[in-house]
């Protein structure tokens, strides 16, 4: 019997490893769950101060609603850029940088743009 590898050639076992590694870098149910909680929690994200999203309870609009995120930011680290510190791009924002002032930390800002990039 011959090894998978063989069978599928070079080229092949790429693919998988590649689909692999992009089916294991989606967010799970649980993780968008938690970052949709930090994103409504009034003493947290807050996201909904300034942003319209779906099914959030009394959304601000000062900021740009948020929908069609993977299309608005095909590369997720720009997001999670944007949600970390949006004053490195645009001196003049008014979004809090979530990162650079600690207002969320590493793993809250990780699920927040897991989220934010879902919807």
């Amino acid at each position: 019997m011959t090894k998978p590898t063989k069978r599928l050639g070079p080229a092949a076992t790429a693919l998988a490893l590649c689909i692999g590694l992009v089916l294991s870098a989606q967010a799970s149910a649980d993780d968008l769950e938690a970052g949709k909680k930090i994103a409504f929690d009034r003493s947290k994200g807050n996201c909904l101060t300034c942003h319209h999203i779906e099914g959030g309870p009394l959304p601000g609009n000062i900021g740009p609603p948020l929908i069609a995120m993977k299309s608005r930011f095909p590369d997720k680290a720009k997001l999670r850029a944007q949600i970390w510190d949006a004053t490195a791009i645009n001196p003049h924002s008014i979004m809090p940088p979530m990162g650079r002032h600690r207002i969320l930390s590493e793993k809250e800002i990780d699920l927040v743009t897991d989220y934010i990039y879902s919807l």
